[in-house]
């Protein structure tokens, strides 16, 4: 892939970033600086995308610029792993965010230093595997105690939530999801 086809297909990656995200183009506007106007311009691609542009977009969309762009990869292809702490939990990106499943490796502290469990609801679904610890996984208050090397899938409609079973040791799994449920457990407040 060349420099121009790498640059012809931002526009379509920008604005797929952006829906993914469940943001409109003035929400976008106010936490970049560039205009709504801009924006839409470089997401239909009737103009080329400037690093001045590029950096403010790649901030909010918390992603390397590469990624940002699509740029061809080269030399290391090593994930590098920067935890994100929501709700007491600590999530580590275990992929390169490119829209649609991203896998992540959660880590749940003791049940003692761990915040109440609430439901959650959201579109899709859910896969998860249990890698140390246990685990309880409630799904419509129904619960399910899930140990090492055992895993669970489940509609996210379902009211549900995970939480550690034990008060001595973390738990770590692996979870995959979709972007609701990635926007429901990572971003939403």
């Amino acid at each position: 892939m060349d420099d121009d086809e790498v640059i012809d297909g931002v526009g379509a990656r920008l604005r797929g970033f952006r829906t993914a995200r469940n943001l409109t183009l003035a929400e976008l506007s106010e936490r970049t600086g560039l205009t709504p106007s801009t924006i839409s311009r470089l997401e239909r691609g009737h103009i080329r995308p400037t690093l001045e542009q590029l950096l403010p977009l790649a901030r909010v969309y918390a992603v390397p610029l590469d990624e940002l762009v699509a740029a061809p990869r080269v030399g290391d292809p090593r994930v590098h792993l920067r935890p994100v702490r929501r709700h007491g939990l600590t999530y580590i990106p275990l992929g390169v965010h490119a829209g649609g499943l991203q896998a992540f490796k959660v880590i749940y502290p003791p049940l003692s230093s761990s915040r109440p469990p609430h439901d959650n609801t959201h579109p899709g679904r859910e896969w998860f595997y249990v890698l140390s610890g246990i685990v309880h996984l409630s799904l419509a208050g129904q619960r399910t105690i899930l140990g090492a090397g055992e895993a669970a899938e489940f509609d996210t409609l379902t009211p549900h939530w995970i939480a550690n079973a034990r008060d001595d040791i973390p738990a770590e799994i692996i979870v995959i999801y979709g972007q609701q449920g990635e926007r429901v457990h990572l971003t939403d407040v």
